[in-house]
């Protein structure tokens, strides 16, 4: 199996999903018998071969382990001293290695991760259910099959088992992709366990510094100052909760009606798929296999109108963190300005697979969400000062709307903190009327 696709293609370039799922057919009887475990033995096998790429990966050098554990207290005391706010506890990073990483995200985003699997397996298999079993006699399925069953009846057993299967096969290849690229602990900016320690991709960080000719003590330094100031604001209790709860309601809302997902799938210009004389269970196989395709085509309207909030609470963190870093990278890191046209070149630069991953949870980490966020704290900076910044985490109701994200005045005015100046980018666009010409 090649691992260059979030779901697992065959090398041979045939894109069919059920293809490739022959890489999982010794856990069947698992997956037939509904145990979870199973499915999550499949994700840890999957993530670390993808993280790897099958090759052996050694354990961090302790040295390394330590110099990292040094930069997070300085890290820890700087963005405290940045936010005026201090955290509960000590902050803990912990360098890991890319299989290490990938087991962590699974271990602690597996609610998320299982809910997501669960969601589009009921969409998958409410369109393969709308199926009739003429589309199974018209092709040849070239699976194997398990003992006694004909291929007919393996493809109606993976319908009923698609939650569990999707997730060994989501849940490992979302977190062994994210583990190939990943430097630190937020690589997406999704809530993390409270009192877990923050983690680190340190061959990640280092070769990302080698590829860049910059030193790697700034690089590891910068990822450290990134995720400290992550963690300032998304472990906050009220911030951890709207945040999880906006993607646990995406997440858990892809269409499961098969008119719908047709509908959309015409709107995207594919319906010819479902249209020609191919039988419709090769045609959703095909489709099955261009992941971004079939995604879209899945996607609801509640998890369009979702996609505006979530955002607006991610550009407004992501904002926030720029701020923290451009205030207080420069005494700390010499280089910081060429490590900071670096790593934000990356992340605005990020792959087909990245975006993918960063789909399935309603995320869309474009360059246009980070210039919306930094666009929004500048203003209330420039308008109110620094100290109005922390107005932002104190309560629920203080994170801004869509559209005060692109209005900071607005922000301002209905928190009730006083603006120096009224920005006329701010007021709503209205039509100046012509004068009379006087002189006619």
């Amino acid at each position: 199996m090649s691992f260059s696709d979030p779901f697992g293609s065959d090398p041979s370039g045939d894109d069919n999903p059920f293809e490739s799922m022959n890489f999982f057919l010794q856990d069947l009887s698992k997956m037939f018998a509904g145990r979870p475990a199973g499915s999550w033995d499949t994700a840890l096998q999957l993530a670390g071969a993808i993280a790897t790429e099958g090759q052996p990966e050694p354990n961090v050098d302790p040295a390394d382990r330590l110099a990292i554990e040094q930069l997070a207290r300085v890290a820890e005391l700087h963005v405290g001293e940045v936010t005026g706010r201090s955290v509960e506890e000590p902050v803990r990073i912990e360098a890991l290695n890319r299989t290490q990483w990938a087991k962590r995200f699974l271990d602690e985003e597996r609610p998320l991760l299982e809910e997501l699997s669960g969601s589009i397996g009921a969409a998958l298999q409410s369109q393969l259910g709308d199926l009739g079993s003429e589309d199974f006699s018209e092709i040849d399925l070239q699976q194997p099959s398990l003992p006694g069953m004909p291929p007919e009846a393996l493809i109606k057993q993976l319908m009923g088992m698609m939650g569990p299967m999707l997730l060994g096969m989501m849940a490992g290849s979302t977190a062994g992709h994210l583990a190939t690229r990943a430097l630190g602990h937020y690589e997406l900016p999704l809530p993390r366990p409270a009192h877990e320690p923050l983690t680190l991709v340190l061959r990640n960080v280092d070769e990302f510094a080698d590829d860049w000719t910059l030193p790697r003590e700034a690089i590891r330094l910068w990822v450290c100052l990134s995720d400290v100031a992550h963690q300032h604001v998304l472990n906050l209790d009220h911030v951890r909760a709207h945040l999880d709860g906006l993607l646990g309601e995406y997440v858990s809302a892809f269409s499961q009606d098969p008119a719908e997902i047709e509908r959309r799938m015409r709107g995207l210009g594919i319906d010819d798929e479902f249209g020609g004389s191919e039988p419709e269970l090769e045609a959703l196989q095909r489709l099955a296999g261009d992941p971004d395709v079939l995604l879209s085509a899945m996607q609801s309207d509640e998890q369009l109108a979702l996609m505006p909030r979530i955002a607006a609470v991610v550009s407004t963190v992501e904002g926030y963190v720029d701020w923290v870093l451009d205030t207080l990278g420069g005494r700390l890191i010499p280089e910081y300005d060429r490590v900071t046209e670096a790593l934000r070149r990356r992340r605005a630069e990020a792959g087909p697979s990245s975006r993918f991953v960063e789909r399935l949870f309603g995320l869309e980490l474009s360059q246009s969400t980070f210039d919306r966020g930094s666009h929004f704290v500048d203003g209330i900076v420039e308008r109110s000062g620094t100290q109005a910044l922390s107005q932002l985490w104190t309560d629920e109701a203080h994170l801004p709307t869509p559209a005060e994200l692109d209005a900071p005045g607005l922000w301002l005015a209905r928190v009730g903190i006083e603006s120096h100046d009224l920005n006329l980018d701010d007021l709503p666009e209205f039509e100046i009327p012509d004068f009379p010409d006087m002189d006619s």
